[in-house]
């Protein structure tokens, strides 16, 4: 676990700037653990999810961008559900990696590029083409051999397809991220 120094740089305006993006009153935690106890996957996290919220309150910027937990939290919402001052942990912790991509904070290089060529995916077909997602994925990662025998078993099934899936709506699609892209310019 990771120990952090509240008197090293504090930037008293990164609470302000999350709970405007996240829609989040981040002054409403009083450090309960309710978020941590519930979290699946705080046996991985470098700092706990109470102690992120607690390193907003305190300015800690760079802690906070700069730790694994952000970039691993899975958005499953159970802090989200067992919050007792209703605030929306799960949003607050994709804001902060929007944050983190925005700044140039990036931790965990291989989650970036997954959400990358999820992302490259949706905007070139208007959904998920899962074959794709994955050479992309390999591509920008080298990861060439990890889970390469789940294709063929995939594919049989259904569960993949060898072409893109025809949607409709993709021009909608492609208006969301151009509106996404000239609002954040």
């Amino acid at each position: 676990m990771q120990t952090v120094n509240l008197t090293d740089t504090i930037d008293r305006s990164f609470m302000e700037k999350v709970m405007e993006e996240s829609e989040q009153n981040l002054s409403l935690c009083y450090q309960c653990g309710n978020c941590t106890a519930s979290c699946p996957y705080t046996f991985g996290f470098d700092i706990p999810v109470s102690r992120v919220m607690r390193l907003m309150q305190t300015g800690q910027k760079k802690a906070v961008l700069t730790s694994s937990s952000i970039w691993l939290c899975a958005s499953c919402t159970s802090c989200t559900t067992r919050c007792p001052n209703n605030i929306d942990v799960a949003r607050v912790m994709d804001v902060l990696r929007h944050v983190a991509r925005r700044e140039g904070f990036v931790k965990e290089r291989r989650v970036k590029a997954f959400f990358d060529s999820f992302l490259d995916s949706v905007r070139k077909h208007g959904r998920v083409f899962e074959i794709g997602l994955m050479v992309d994925y390999v591509r920008k990662t080298g990861r060439f051999w990890t889970d390469m025998d789940l294709g063929p078993k995939m594919l049989p099934k259904g569960k993949m397809s060898l072409t893109p899936h025809r949607i409709k709506g993709k021009d909608a699609i492609a208006r969301i991220f151009k509106r996404f892209e000239e609002e954040n310019r």
